[in-house]
């Protein structure tokens, strides 16, 4: 993409707001979308990895991670994945789904980071890149994909929207019907359990083909309450 300070190009002059940091606006629709993606994925970061299992209709398991993902509600509990287009065919990840209206979902710990590095393969969709990789798995209860063993957290879902965002992209919501938690990552009461974070030791996507970020860098930011803030400012101070 050319740099230049025209307007109305892909990438406009050097601007100073009134108040704040310089910013150069990108005009996306004039950009191509290799282009747009690097911006986009550089900036939402880090992204949490969806670990994604399926089926074909004949069985054949495939594993692929896929970091466009997120939760998205829990009343009904929903998540969300992001598959961008492959140049040649559909990823074997989005037909499986298409056909079979099922995945499970894994979570991605920093001690199976290089095994969920080999199922990001290019294989043919004939290849098990569960097996490639050396991975156990379990059966799920109530969909056909199975669980990765060694995934501290896994969700089996099932498909309740799929919408192409793009050509050949598609945007995947799936209803979480059972979750799975390793033992040693919840504390408290049975009936009342809580995740330890520490102890997932989850990674993220950042940046790049390659860059990934170990999630042990936390900080506690308790969340202000209107009461109590209210009552630290004088009439004339507060917002109506």
């Amino acid at each position: 993409m050319a740099r230049t300070d025209a307007p109305n190009t892909a990438r406009d002059a050097l601007s100073e707001p009134a108040a704040g940091r310089a910013t150069v606006h990108f005009d996306f629709a004039a950009m191509s979308g290799p282009e747009r993606y690097r911006l986009l994925a550089s900036a939402v970061v880090p992204r949490p990895i969806a670990w994604v299992v399926t089926c074909t209709p004949d069985g054949t398991v495939n594993a692929a991670p896929y970091s466009f993902f997120n939760i998205f509600g829990a009343d009904r509990p929903v998540l969300a994945l992001g598959i961008l287009a492959r140049p040649d065919i559909p990823k074997d990840t989005a037909t499986n789904i298409q056909a079979t209206g099922e995945f499970v979902v894994n979570l991605v710990p920093f001690d199976l980071a290089e095994a969920m590095n080999i199922t990001c393969i290019d294989a043919p969709p004939d290849v098990d890149e569960v097996e490639l990789a050396g991975l156990v798995t379990v059966p799920s209860h109530a969909v056909r994909p199975p669980r990765i063993a060694a995934s501290p957290v896994g969700f089996e879902c099932r498909v309740m929207h799929v919408l192409e965002t793009g050509p050949g992209q598609l945007l995947v919501v799936g209803e979480i019907l059972h979750a799975h938690f390793a033992q040693d990552v919840l504390t408290g009461p049975a009936e009342h359990p809580r995740i330890d974070v520490r102890a997932l030791d989850l990674i993220a996507r950042m940046h790049g083909p390659s860059a990934y970020l170990r999630s042990r860098d936390m900080f506690d930011l308790p969340r202000p309450i209107w009461g109590e803030t209210r009552a630290r400012h004088s009439p004339t101070e507060q917002k109506e």
